[in-house]
């Protein structure tokens, strides 16, 4: 992981690498198993997929400077939330798991860090 005083001269792609790496490890504490990370189809990517229990959760991570244009977690539009549950149904087939219990969840991060990081479980 980058120090935080490099983390902001960084790439997108490295500021997003650190902020998963966040995400998995608080979920790794609370007892979840990653399963996949960065799944990729020509529908869309989900940034985690983690077990916990008998359930699949599907993890969009997102990170925002600031709240001016709404929050980190806000920014999981409609648009977005199509495309995530369209490529967690994609895993799902491909790995014959359809009958699966599974979840979206949205961890955010916010740059004012009131709030380091935010889980939302069942967030749509």
């Amino acid at each position: 992981m980058k120090p935080l005083t490099k983390l902001f001269s960084a790439s997108t792609k490295h500021k997003g690498d650190y902020y998963e790496s966040l995400a998995l490890n608080h979920l790794k504490k609370h007892g979840y198993r990653l399963i996949e990370a960065n799944y990729n189809t020509r529908f869309g990517e989900i940034d985690l997929i983690v077990k916990n229990d008998d359930s699949l959760v599907f993890v969009e991570v997102r990170y925002r400077k600031n709240d001016h244009h709404g929050s980190a977690a806000e920014s999981v539009t409609p648009s977005k939330q199509k495309k995530i549950i369209k490529t967690a149904q994609h895993f799902l087939t491909q790995f014959n798991l359809t009958d699966t219990a599974c979840r979206f969840d949205v961890i955010a991060f916010s740059g004012d860090n009131s709030q380091p990081l935010q889980w939302h479980q069942n967030a749509f």
